[in-house]
């Protein structure tokens, strides 16, 4: 988590919502992301589809069956999809979003028993540091 946490200071430096995420196969990290909705003008842009792009290159294939995703904010209902998707084996949460939380805070898309794959989630992986930064963000923006 706290490689993710680094990749969301790159984004809060690009003046990006903070979100960071990485994607991790046999111990390594194979695709890391930040947001960058901002600066490609793309709101499918987020940190965990650019992380699972990456792993998927990096792999070269669609599956990422054996991987873990370390992401430091809740995805939405548009990534936590893709996570599906891609069949990630577990999903690592830093602070969860209850505003558009797509796995478990306001849909649990992730975990859903009516898609033909669900996902490990573990919740609340340094939660504060990763709340403290989206917080700065914000108030900063105010």
């Amino acid at each position: 988590m706290r490689k993710a946490l680094d990749e969301a200071k790159l984004a809060y430096e690009k003046e990006e919502v903070p979100v960071g995420a990485v994607v991790v196969h046999e111990g390594r990290i194979i695709g890391r992301g930040h947001n960058m909705v901002e600066t490609l003008k793309d709101p499918t842009a987020h940190a965990e589809m650019i992380a699972i792009s990456s792993a998927c290159g990096t792999l070269d294939q669609k599956f990422l069956s054996e991987c873990s995703l370390y992401v430091t904010l809740e995805p939405c209902p548009m990534c936590s999809g893709a996570v599906v998707w891609s069949r990630m084996k577990t999903m690592y949460i830093g602070a969860l979003d209850p505003k558009a939380g797509g796995s478990g805070s306001v849909f649990n898309i992730s975990s859903n028993r009516n898609l033909n794959y669900q996902v490990e989630i573990v919740h609340s992986i340094l939660e504060e540091e990763c709340s403290e930064l989206l917080k700065r963000f914000f108030n900063r923006r105010r």
